[in-house]
Order: C-alpha cells, then structure tokens, then sequence
C-alpha cells in the first residue's frame, strides 16, 4: 500500500537521525513546557464555558429570555430550542478574531520570539475575562470574547511550536500533546463552574466568565520566567543565548553541538530566502507543508468534535435531560477525554502518529454512524418525539466513545503534526496559517451548528461520518510517520515518501541531514 513501503525503514533511522542529540528529560524542559502548554487551558476554559452557559437560566434571563421562553414551551420542536444568530455569534466572535490574531502572530512570533508571543496571548486572555465578567449588555461580551480570540490567535500559533522546539526528539509527541492535555483541563474546570454556577440565581453566570481571570494571572506572571527557544533565538541571530537556552532545556552537562548546529544550518537556510515566509510556502518545493496545513485542520474540525464539545450540554438537553444533568453529562466526557489524551500522550511516541489516527477514525465513525441512527429513529425528524430513556443514556455512551477515540488521535494529533513538519524557515507561517484555518472553521461551524441542527436533524452526524472516512484514508497514503525524528531533521521525512518525494529538495549527502540520508536514501 502506498505509505507503508518506508515505514519501517524510517523506524530503523530514528536512531541515527537523533545522533548526538539529548534525550534527557530535565527540570527546565518539564517547567516551560507545563507554562506553554497552559496557554491551552484557558483555551479549552473559554470553550467548553459557552457550552453550558448558553442553556443556563441567570444567563439566559439577562441576555436571551427568548431562548429561555422556547425552553419552556412544550411544541417547540427539539432540534431548533437553541436557534439564535446572535447566541451563536457570542460564541463564535472568539474564533472570527481568533483568524486575524494567527494571521499576525505568525509574523509576531517570528520577529519577537515564542515566548514573548505567548506573553501577548496571556495579556489579552486577562482582559477579555474580566470584561465578559463585568459585561451588562450583549456588546461587551461579544467585544470580551473577540478579545480572547486574540489571546487563542496568539497562544495557539506560539505555544505548539514553542513545544515541538525545546521538547526531546525521542518524546517530542508526548511533550506536544500536554497543549492538548490542558486544554480538556480546562474544559473540565469550565463544566465544573458552570455546574455550580448554574444552581446561583441571578448571577451565576458571571461566576462561569469570572474564573477565567485567575489561570490568565498565572499564566501572565509564569511565562516570565521560561527561556524562549533555541530555535527562536537563532532565527533572530542570537547564536550566544541560544546555546545558554539550549544547556538550561538540555542540562548543564548535555553537549548541545549537533542540536546547536542543526538549528543554526535551518536558520541558513532561511536566510537564503528573499521571499516572505508566507508566500514561500505557497512554493512547489514545500507542496507537502502547504498541503498538510491546509488538510489536518480542515479535517479536525469535520470529525465533529468541536461541535460535540462545544454543545455537548445543549445536546443532551436536546435528547431530554434536565439543565444541570446535561452540564453533568459533559463532565462525564471531559474525565473520558483526558483519560484518552493520557493514552495518546503514553502511546504517540511508540506506536507512531500514523497508527494513532487510524484506530481513532474507525471509532469515530462507528460512534457518528451510531448517533445518526438512534436520533433518527427515537427523536424522529420533526423533533417533536421524546427520547426513550436507555436511548437517551445511549446517546451519552456513544459520545464518551467518540470523546475518547477523538482523544487519542486528532485531539491531541492536530496540535502535534503542523508544530513538527515546517522548516524552520516556514514555520511560523506554517503554523499561523494550520491555526487559522481552524479557527475559521470553527467560526463557520459554531456559526453554523444549531441552524444545522434544527434543518438537517440528525444527517448533521452522517455528514461528519462521511467526512471521517475522507480524513482517515488521506491519512493513509499522504501522511509520513514523523515519530523520533529530530524536528530540523524532518525534510528526509519527506524526501523519502512515495508521493511528496517529487516535490521537496533531495536531503543532501553531508551534512546535518547525512546520517538520515544514509540508510533511508536507499
């Protein structure tokens, strides 16, 4: 099959690839890597927070009675309870910002470094929680949630790269996937405010958009003090405290040469470019870059499971459970969704990336097949049919299963491909333009969802089924194993793929890249 010749080939060079390399696992390396990834877990908070708030009564008695009007009308058809353009526009605000913020980080990153991008993000994520929790009308909590999609634009397009730079070849996926660990984190931390908050009249809500200011504080004061990366650092011509970086992430007693002079022959490269990063990688020779920063995230966000997480409380409403049952319910999936990201980050540098994405699609699909049936059959297609109780547990089944096939595979997967396969040279574009097109989309489905949902009923699950059967075929026969590989080592990756070897550069004889060339260039 196409994909699999050189798999095991590439296995037997990891080694040889990584030779001279650290792998120790250090105090810096752990601190800075728990501080970056936690720009996550305000992203993850400020997601799932929506997903009860929307069907919560103090909320909705201040901001939308006309929802809560529909909650309570008895013929008011099931799929179509939550059918509001300006509920789903506060919702969606933070990711619409969110596409401008990544566009400009990536040239921000670039000049001023990861870490102080990180910096940038924390600093918006504080004040866009403290004015959504002082918010008395609808137009500062939607400017409150544009501002903390600036913070996601910012967070997102730094923190992963910032991982993937000063993590350990050899656990590179396991370090990159903690972004994604912490964002569940907090989005379990945000269903479990909003369950206390939603038993407070009046305002409780402001409890659910208050907490966020403290992990912002955090976040603020502790990305002081983590150095930024090596990689970074050379990019902008500081050789010297590049090399301090490396030995304070490595160990004072590492030898950092070959690390060094990896990174310093990538920035090279990059300075032989007259071109802007951004219209470099629309250039034949980085086809596979421009392909996959388009492809993985086009296809997360139709797996369904950013609809699923955001809703997850409104859709167990839909199938007949009370408010705070339904904010329980997505509890319970969020305790599925770190057990599974544990899986993953144990697994992801051992069995491989390629192997992770496909026993997570089939579950996907058999879970997304599942919902589209028993909704069909038990809600009926006008809404207007209660759901059988074992049905309705069904349902909350299914989803724990989907929740965790997606947490082992393109949850946390998405963030670790596109922070690993750029150059150096473009990989801040890389990166903003992968998360851009996320956040676009996701703007687009949150957008789009509850109008969906009521319209198509339950095709709207058979329509991602359909899609999860696309992504894991691509997966397949377009994307190369990229475990153990040392992150400026990657361009042998795709030279030796059968597909996108017609496009990118031939790895040279000598050089940084010599011992990779050597046993897979047969």
């Amino acid at each position: 099959m196409p994909g699999e010749g050189g798999v095991l080939a590439e296995e037997a060079a990891v080694a040889g690839m990584a030779s001279g390399y650290s792998s120790e696992i250090t105090f810096t390396v752990v601190m800075s890597c728990l501080m970056a990834a936690s720009g996550g877990l305000i992203f993850g908070y400020d997601i799932s927070i929506t997903g009860g708030l929307t069907q919560m009564q103090s909320f909705l008695e201040a901001f939308f009675p006309e929802i809560l009007e529909k909650m309570n009308n008895a013929q008011q058809d099931a799929y179509c309870i939550f059918d509001s353009q300006v509920l789903t526009t506060f919702v969606s605000s933070l990711y619409l910002a969110g596409v401008f913020a990544c566009l400009v980080a990536g040239h921000v990153t670039r000049r001023v470094g990861r870490r102080n991008s990180m910096l940038i993000g924390a600093s918006f994520f504080l004040v866009g929680a403290v004015l959504n929790c002082a918010a008395v009308n609808i137009y500062m909590l939607v400017i409150g949630r544009i501002l903390l999609g600036f913070a996601v634009g910012f967070t997102n397009q730094s923190a992963p790269v910032y991982l993937a730079e000063i993590a350990p070849a050899r656990w590179r996926g396991a370090f990159t996937s903690i972004f994604h660990f912490f964002l569940n984190v907090g989005m379990l931390v945000a269903d479990l405010v909003n369950y206390r908050a939603n038993t407070i009249a009046h305002w409780g809500w402001r409890l659910s958009l208050g907490v966020g200011i403290i992990p912002a504080t955090v976040i603020l004061v502790g990305a002081v003090f983590i150095p930024d990366s090596p990689n970074s650092l050379v990019l902008r011509g500081k050789v010297d405290e590049a090399r301090r970086s490396l030995r304070r992430i490595r160990g004072r007693s590492a030898d950092v040469d070959a690390e060094l002079k990896d990174i310093m022959h990538a920035a090279e490269e990059d300075g032989r470019h007259k071109t802007g990063a951004f219209r470099r990688i629309l250039q034949r020779e980085y086809r596979p870059h421009l392909v996959m920063a388009v492809a993985i995230p086009l296809f997360f966000e139709l797996t369904g499971m950013i609809v699923v997480t955001l809703f997850a409380p409104l859709l167990f409403y839909t199938i007949g459970f009370t408010s705070q049952k339904a904010i329980l319910g997505s509890i319970i999936t969020d305790v599925v969704s770190l057990a599974a990201i544990m899986v993953a980050a144990l697994s992801v540098d051992r069995c491989g990336r390629r192997y992770l994405f496909v026993i997570g699609g089939g579950i996907l699909l058999v879970c997304l097949v599942g919902m589209t049936w028993i909704f069909g059959a038990e809600l009926g297609t006008d809404g207007g049919k209660a759901m059988p109780r074992h049905y309705a547990v069904a349902v909350v089944a299914l989803v724990c299963l989907f929740v965790a096939g997606f947490g082992v595979s393109w949850g946390p997967l998405k963030w670790i491909i596109p922070s690993e396969i750029f150059p150096l040279e473009v990989r801040s574009a890389g990166q903003s333009m992968s998360e851009s097109i996320s956040l676009t989309l996701t703007f687009a489905q949150t957008q789009s969802f509850l109008a969906m949902l009521c319209s198509f009923k339950f095709g709207s699950f058979a329509y991602n089924a359909a899609w999860v059967v696309v992504m894991t075929a691509f997966i397949i026969f377009f994307l190369p194993e990229t475990k153990g590989v040392p992150i400026e080592a990657m361009g042998a990756v795709w030279a030796r793929h059968w597909y996108w070897k017609r496009f990118v550069k031939p790895v040279p004889a000598s050089g940084p890249d010599k011992q990779a060339h050597g046993p897979l260039g047969t």
